[in-house]
């Protein structure tokens, strides 16, 4: 594990708990001395972790399998320390570095760690509470027995999908963006509850309850989203007069626009690392 954040921390727990690995087999890196014990305190007892400048953090690239966790930026000073390992470790098969970073494409991975089978994974905050969508995207070399390993890492916390590279920039715009979207949508709804003389405390717990409910219901009745929408808005009634609102107000096309825009946003964070 380089890099003990939440999302590497909420992968990582579950899968001691089902006993998928030991925490005596799993070793953690994190950037500063003071993150170790913060760090140790989170973890189940048997994990190690040491911090970046200790010359012991080198053995997190014996592994076979590398979880890489860090900021985007911390990437090129990573990569060096991966390659002066290398030169103390001459390893018969080159281990799997699966890499949260958001932007960093594949190809950017398979440059930076040429000793390594690289995986990109866009992983959705949701995962916290394992109720995530992740999508994976293979480097070049990876056997399906391995493709099958990374999966069986994200199995636990969330769906998974494999996809081609050039989908993923969609796929976070939707699905990594969209909770920040939908929460804005939910505070939005409770101020308009708060608005018509519900307690904040009230109307908070009803919007997510409303959002939660109605997401169950195109989900488990498997309703197209508009067959959800005629069934509530009766003529001439409260929905249809809410509806024409909203759209009058374009609703829609601002969601529309927010995930493109999120998209080109992950297209050019990406280009930037070229």
């Amino acid at each position: 594990m380089i890099g003990l954040g939440r999302m590497a921390r909420a992968l990582l727990l579950p899968l001691i708990e089902q006993g998928k690995f030991l925490p005596e087999n799993i070793f953690g890196v994190v950037g500063q001395e003071a993150s170790v014990s913060q760090s140790l305190s989170r973890l189940p007892k048997g994990v190690k972790v040491v911090s970046s400048n200790q010359q012991e953090a080198l053995n997190v690239w014996r592994a076979p399998i590398q979880l890489l966790a860090v900021k985007p930026q911390n990437l090129d000073s990573v990569a060096l320390k991966a390659a002066a390992a290398k030169d103390d470790f001459d390893l018969e098969t080159k281990p799997l570095l699966v890499s949260l970073l958001a932007g960093v494409t594949v190809r950017q991975l398979q440059l930076a760690f040429p000793n390594h089978l690289c995986v990109r994974a866009v992983v959705n905050t949701p995962a916290l509470v394992k109720a995530g969508l992740t999508a994976l995207s293979w480097g070049e070399g990876l056997t399906n027995e391995r493709r099958l390993l990374v999966r069986t890492l994200f199995d636990p916390i969330s769906e998974v999908w494999e996809l081609s590279e050039d989908r993923l920039d969609a796929f976070l715009a939707l699905t990594s963006s969209g909770p920040a979207y939908v929460a804005l949508i939910v505070e939005a709804l409770a101020d308009g509850a708060v608005a018509s003389g519900l307690t904040r405390e009230l109307s908070y717990d009803l919007a997510v309850k409303t959002l939660s409910g109605t997401s169950l219901l195109l989900n488990k009745q498997n309703l197209h989203p508009g067959e959800l929408k005629d069934m509530v808005a009766s003529p001439a009634g409260t929905t249809i007069a809410a509806l024409r609102h909203l759209e009058k107000r374009g609703l829609r096309s601002a969601l529309m626009e927010a995930v493109l825009i999120a998209a080109e946003r992950s297209r050019e964070m990406s280009s930037r690392l070229e």
